[in-house]
């Protein structure tokens, strides 16, 4: 039944046309067919849901219960009550792995997006021939394997790699002596591999800003040059607030991988030195397999979850506006 119709019968008090059905839903037409079950999507759902369930919720809600208990994996578990989320934070390893983390996430998340951001802005002034190869070769960093990253990148900050030549070269021109062992430095370790992960994420956020500039209508930036609108005013006035979905997701995306960062540090640095490059990820499994206390282990997987949730939320409602 159309609009019209709704509208003729109430003036006239007679009846919708229509199925009792049809009439018992405000006139909607029912999207399933005579005698279906209205449960028959879960029966479609079903195999699906035994996947998600066998390997993601099941071990989630195995890992909330060990993380009560003591129990070093093989022996007799132990109940431990709330002390290893204590431990989580009292303990100043692994306090300090949490802090690590908050670097890493400038490295990986925020910085990315800059870079991209600016990119960005430089190319929706102007048309640049050959983007289809620039995209490619921002992007390819992230189908990499990691460890292969990670292994490329020990030799770019080894003694005698790219890194340490270059600046070997500008001090032979006078320049102060800025050569290190990166990875093997305590200051310098954790930033080191911080600007792998914004090497290797800048082409995700940048091909997810690109895609969002173009359906931002050109209209907009012709207005707004007609205005006497720079490439910064340009930049705020129209490109980022057209870029607001994308960049949450951009958000999201590298924040997740800042707080699951495992395999490069393993790879690279070994969470040194010291525990310089400590991270919940790595404490994790070290917890875990090396010392032997997998309760702990998994109260930091669950802290890990549960900063994840909250740091996801909380973009969503600073980026895209919800619940303002």
């Amino acid at each position: 039944m159309t609009t019209v119709e709704r509208q003729k019968s109430r003036k006239t008090g007679e009846k919708p046309p229509g199925t009792r059905a049809e009439r018992r839903a405000g006139g909607r037409v029912r999207t399933r067919a005579p005698g279906e079950s209205r449960n028959i999507g879960w029966l479609y759902a079903l195999p699906a849901l035994l996947v998600y369930g066998a390997f993601l919720l099941w071990p989630l809600a195995r890992g909330v219960q060990f993380s009560f208990y003591n129990w070093d994996g093989l022996g007799t578990a132990t109940w431990a009550g709330l002390s290893n989320y204590t431990t989580t934070w009292t303990d100043p390893a692994l306090r300090g792995s949490f802090g690590h983390l908050l670097i890493l996430v400038v490295f990986y998340s925020i910085l990315p997006c800059c870079i991209a951001f600016v990119l960005v802005a430089a190319m929706s002034r102007t048309k640049i021939r050959g983007m289809t190869f620039f995209r490619t070769v921002l992007f390819l960093p992230q189908v990499i394997a990691m460890v292969a990253v990670a292994v490329a990148w020990q030799w770019v900050y080894s003694a005698d790699g790219p890194v340490n030549t270059v600046l070997g070269w500008l001090h032979d021109l006078g320049l102060p002596d800025w050569r290190h062992g990166w990875l093997g430095d305590f200051t310098f370790a954790l930033p080191a591999v911080g600007l792998v992960g914004t090497w290797v994420e800048i082409g995700l956020a940048f091909v997810l800003f690109m895609a969002g500039v173009q359906r931002i209508p050109r209209e907009l930036y012709e207005a707004a040059r007609m205005d006497g609108a720079g490439p910064v005013r340009e930049f705020f006035a129209v490109t980022l607030p057209g870029l607001r979905r994308e960049l949450a997701v951009a958000l999201t995306l590298t924040t997740t991988m800042s707080i699951r960062n495992f395999d490069l540090i393993y790879m690279a640095t070994g969470g040194g030195p010291g525990n310089a490059t400590k991270v919940p990820a790595y404490e994790v499994y070290n917890r875990t397999f090396n010392t032997g206390e997998v309760g702990l282990g998994c109260a930091i997987g669950i802290t890990m979850a549960v900063l994840l949730f909250a740091a996801t939320t909380a973009i969503g409602r600073l980026v895209e506006g919800k619940g303002a």
